[in-house]
Formats: C-alpha cells, structure tokens, sequence
C-alpha cells in the first residue's frame, strides 16, 4: 500500500476507535461527511500478499460547487429521472430495495447504464449471502442525465465533466476515492419507490469507489457505494461497503508501521465482527462468534480469533485471516454472512400475502402466501394453524382453500387462519437474529 495514501487516510481521518466517528460534529465536520476509501488497486499486504479491501476512513464535502451547467433539451428532460424496475421480486414493503443512479452517462448513453447495472447485480449476487437471497431484493434504476460523458478526475487530475451526481476521482486527494453530490444523489433517489441500499455507477473503466455507510435520516437508506462501472475491482468495493451498511461489520484490515495503530486498548466494539477477546475467553464467555469457532470458512481456513482488525495490528482480532471485510475478492467469512443475513430480514420479508388480511374469508375463498424461493435446496419451513392448532395435512402449502378446514356449517363462530413462515438456514447459529428469520400472516375465516 502507497506509504502516503495511507498516511493520508490512516493519520489524519481514521476513527479514534473503530466503529466511532473520525471527528466530533464540530466546526471542522460542518458541510462534510465521513466516507470511506477504498484499498489501492495493486497495492498489497500482510505476509500472504492480500489485496486490502480499505484504506480507513476520512471526511469529504457532501456537496460540490455546482458547474455552469447547460440546460437540458426537452427530450433530455423527460429522460432525466425515469425509474425501472430491472429486479422485480414482490411489494417494496417486503423487500430489499435496491437503487441504482448512473452518473456521467448521457442521454444517448443511458442503454449502456442499464447494461452496466444489470452486469454490477450479477456480480452482487455472486457473493454470498446475497446469492441465495437474492429473490428477496427489488432493484430499480433512475436514470440521470448527464452533459458530458465520463466523470471528472478521469483520465487525468484536471479533467473535468459535467455531471448530474458531481462524481469525482482525487476526492481528498485520493486518486481512487470516488465521492459524489450527495443532495445530488437524494434527489434522484427520492424518485425511486422506496430504497434500503444506493449504489452510484460512474461511467468509468478507472478503479475506484467510496462508502457513504451513515443511515439517511431524510430517506431511510442504510448507505450509498460508489463504483467505476466498468472496472472489475470497483464492484468488489462496492460488495465491501455493503457489508458496513447492511451487515453493520466492522473492517478486518490493519495498519502495520503506523503509529498510534501498533495496540488498541479501548473498551470491546460493537460490531459483531472484531473483538478485544481471544478464542478461548470468547467461547468461556458465549460472546461474538464463538458459535462459528473450529468451523471452516468460505473464505477460506477455520473460524478462530486472528490477531488485527479494526485497523489496528493488535489488541482486536478477526474472526478469519481474510474476508471480503479485508481481502478484495474474497466472500463473506461466517460470522460476516450471519451479519449480512440479519441486515437483509430487517427489510424483507418472506410472508407477503396475496390474498388480503383485512377481510373475512369464507367458504369459497382461498387464503394465498407468496413465499420467495431461496437459491439453493434449503427452503422455508411453511405450518398453518387454526386457532393456535397445527394444520399438518396443509404444511409446506402456499394456499389453503377455507373449505379445506371443515369448519362446522352450524358453528356461527368467526375463527383465525395464520400461516407460518421460517427461515431454518445453517449459516445462521445466533438465536436472536434466529428469531427475525420469520414472518407471519393472519386471516379471519367463517364457514
């Protein structure tokens, strides 16, 4: 890793203990807002020679002094802010929805941001967990027309493009950090039906990318990824940054040589992720992922308490020696998976139901369930009860027919109909994000 891009981004703008904020909210923060930089392109590290996935934490300018921009034409007009939906998977309120603004692409281009967001979801959902719940996820794109073509700071420093979003590279100082207009940004988003992630494809072939991981007070998204559309490694960036925003996971990489980086000493973080504990100490004390301790992992080698994390060499540890969390490339360690599992159920749901929930039902009426499939053979667990009382000749059924029930003609009694629904995936151990792998759905029935 470049010794000055590190000491740029690791002496001057990482948080003070991992998972805090780089700064207070003081007047040298006002206007500005924390980011993170993504790893340098060919840089690499540690004795097995790992791509970092980061380079810590520092704080750009939210917005960006608007250019003397040419007007739209009236065709340019109706284009700018079109929303498609390119994943359709069931309701908003039951998924994960999934924005995606292209920025730097004009009128005539915007075919080629459509190709370019269909091609970053499928190299997203390569990496699991989203693989195997990707039927849970809506993706829409906004288009944004742009008048120039290409985003500034590429191919060179003094480029400069006009643009809809402002995106730009040398962000900080930082060639590969890729900031954007974030006012800029929710304006195109607000436009979309709903958004939980935002993900803003430059039009580049340049590495590189950015972590806005602060939730959106105004809009409610957990984070926005910038990336080069058409680099291979700005995707795995972004794939990273979701692991901030959605998992909630702390980063796994370090700073050897850097002072004030060399031992943490500070109280156990909260990120689920890295920790003050060893293996032993962590499975005496039934803590962070003790369940997932000996067990191997995607990523590669066994679930332990590797020494590093949170950007410091020592003092905090790692559940494996490279995730996605720290190596570009890799997928999701164990730990890391549950994580990204719990961020996705507190968006969507896997009970939606097809027929209302506000009406009674009676005899010739059918109450329906749409369960989404999951990829791969492991599938929710589906059980009826009538009244409380298991219906075990309609389990794993998406509708049951009231007739079915053999309510009693005499019975004047209004009776309740609820179905089920539970996620039993193996990559979960935690009983409490367990519990959220549920959803249930209810109907008054009458013969």
């Amino acid at each position: 890793m470049a010794a000055a891009a590190v000491a740029a981004a690791v002496l001057t703008a990482l948080a003070v203990t991992p998972g805090a904020a780089s700064a207070g909210a003081g007047p040298e923060t006002t206007g500005r807002v924390k980011v993170e930089v993504p790893g340098h392109e060919h840089a690499e590290s540690g004795e097995h020679g790992h791509h970092e996935a980061g380079s810590g934490y520092t704080w750009v300018p939210s917005a960006r002094k608007a250019l003397t921009t040419a007007p739209l034409s009236a065709a340019e007009t109706r284009a700018d802010g079109e929303v498609t939906k390119v994943v359709d998977n069931g309701p908003t309120a039951d998924r994960l929805d999934v924005v995606v603004i292209g920025d730097g692409y004009t009128a005539a281009e915007l075919d080629q941001f459509h190709a370019d967001a269909k091609e970053k979801w499928a190299e997203v959902t390569a990496v699991e967990p989203y693989t195997s719940y990707q039927n849970l996820f809506n993706v829409w794109t906004v288009d944004a027309v742009s008048n120039d073509s290409g985003v500034s700071g590429d191919p060179g420093r003094d480029v400069v493009k006009d643009t809809a979003l402002g995106s730009y590279f040398w962000c900080g100082d930082t060639e590969r950090l890729l900031c954007i207009d974030e006012q800029k940004v929710d304006s195109y988003v607000a436009k979309a039906p709903e958004a939980d992630l935002v993900i803003v494809l430059s039009n580049s072939t340049k590495y590189g990318g950015a972590g806005y991981n602060t939730r959106s007070e105004k809009l409610g998204y957990e984070g926005i990824s910038t990336a080069s559309a058409r680099n291979d490694r700005s995707g795995q960036v972004a794939i990273h940054e979701t692991g901030h925003s959605l998992g909630k996971l702390a980063d796994e990489y370090f700073y050897p040589g850097y002072p004030g980086y060399e031992q943490y000493t500070g109280a156990e973080p909260e990120q689920s992720n890295i920790s003050t504990l060893g293996a032993d100490a962590m499975g005496a004390q039934k803590t962070k992922w003790y369940r997932w301790l000996g067990e191997t992992s995607p990523d590669g080698g066994t679930v332990g308490a590797y020494q590093g994390g949170g950007y410091y060499v020592a003092g905090l540890n790692r559940p494996t020696d490279g995730s996605i969390m720290r190596v570009l490339g890799k997928p999701f360690n164990l730990p890391g998976r549950e994580a990204m599992i719990a961020g996705i159920y507190r968006h969507a749901s896997i009970a939606t139901p097809v027929t209302p929930t506000d009406r009674t039902l009676r005899q010739l009426d059918t109450a329906r369930v749409d369960v989404p499939r999951l990829v791969g053979e492991q599938q929710p667990d589906i059980q009826w009860y009538l009244d409380g009382k298991p219906l075990t000749a309609q389990a794993g059924r998406t509708a049951v027919p009231v007739a079915a029930l053999h309510l009693d003609s005499r019975d004047g009694r209004s009776h309740r109909l609820t179905v089920v629904v539970t996620d039993h995936t193996d990559a979960v151990r935690d009983p409490a994000i367990a519990a959220t792998l549920q959803d249930q759905q209810s109907w008054t029935v009458r013969h």
